[in-house]
């Protein structure tokens, strides 16, 4: 593992102990998670999306926020459901957030997971075609921003085009090196192998579409072997980059234990481990959360094997609990992610 990031789901509500109370609220303090994360010396800030809930949900004009009140860290999003996107115009956003954040953003596109309203997609426009299924509609989606953001020609010129005659117009603005920063966000092995074939970098949640038994690590480090062996036979270019995601939760002062010693507590009854569920008519493994002090997080994470065969490890951040205490929580991560490193 060579970097660590936080991954933001930017939920809000008014419930009790809350810091993170409106929508307004949402936006600035994930902004000041940002600035937080790059002060604290980790190496990225990412953000989920999600259309219909009280969450992120537009990721673009908040990453070009992000991407000018920081000038170091990675920025991702961590993954956008295609389904619901115009890939040009979203290249266009990609592109321009991208440029404000001088060529930092790593993009996780994907399927997108299960969404609270019937059929958003519908809604926003995009109904699926009659025998189409959301996989073939979210791949030629993501084919095609993957064109535009590479700065293939894209329109047939008009009469006012100031081209030659037959030339096609590409998308503006270009932001080079962009195309090479897309993730996919992969649920099982197959599609990890996929993503590898495409040649995207390959994103791994705190799930895997597989139920063998096995901890999470054993099934999602399988996964990425899988995307690794996809990239190398495909004659990629360039180093593949893997990531993926788990809850942790550093206990390292009186403040941070008074939130997490239940998940601690419960943890030392023997409640907190791997389980076995379904998802997307799937049956699939969800991980566990880590909690502790930083030498019990640093054995426990070292037995991960995903964990230390990906070079890219994203904690999904309790937001509602407000950047100043995530701050601490960072600066932990730093520490964590430097004696893994050893």
């Amino acid at each position: 593992m060579r970097k660590v990031g936080f991954l933001s789901f930017g939920w809000w509500s008014a419930a009790p102990g809350s810091k993170v109370r409106t929508a307004e609220e949402a936006m600035t303090d994930t902004i000041r998670l940002a600035e937080a994360a790059e002060d604290a010396g980790i190496d990225g800030a990412w953000i989920r999306v999600h259309h219909f809930e009280q969450c992120l949900s537009s990721p673009f004009p908040l990453l070009a926020a992000m991407g000018a009140r920081t000038s170091r860290i990675e920025l991702g999003t961590g993954v956008i459901n295609m389904r619901y996107e115009n890939p040009l115009y979203m290249a266009e956003a990609a592109a321009t957030a991208d440029l404000v954040a001088g060529g930092r953003l790593q993009l996780g596109v994907s399927r997108g997971s299960p969404e609270p309203a019937a059929d958003g997609p519908a809604e926003f426009g995009y109904p699926l075609g009659f025998g189409d299924s959301p996989s073939a509609d979210a791949a030629r989606r993501i084919a095609r921003f993957r064109e535009a953001i590479a700065g293939e020609g894209i329109a047939p010129a008009g009469p006012r085009a100031h081209v030659r005659a037959g030339e096609l117009l590409p998308i503006q603005p270009h932001s080079p090196g962009l195309s090479d920063r897309i993730w996919y966000g992969a649920g099982g092995i197959e599609s990890g192998r996929r993503a590898g074939e495409l040649g995207m970098h390959l994103m791994s949640s705190t799930l895997v579409l597989e139920a063998t038994g096995e901890p999470l690590g054993v099934v999602q480090a399988r996964q990425l072997e899988a995307f690794r062996q996809a990239w190398r036979e495909a004659g990629h270019a360039g180093e593949p980059r893997t990531s993926v995601s788990r809850s942790i939760m550093p206990i390292v002062d009186d403040v941070t234990d008074t939130y997490f010693h239940p998940y601690l507590e419960r943890d030392r009854l023997g409640g907190n481990r791997d389980q076995i569920g379904e998802i997307d008519n799937t049956v699939s493994t969800f991980g566990k959360t880590y909690v502790g002090d930083l030498d019990k997080l640093e054995r426990e994470l070292r037995e991960d094997d995903a964990v230390m065969t990906a070079d890219t490890l994203l904690v999904t951040v309790p937001n509602q609990l407000g950047a100043d205490l995530n701050r601490t929580t960072f600066g932990a991560l730093a520490e964590l992610r430097d004696r893994l490193a050893r």
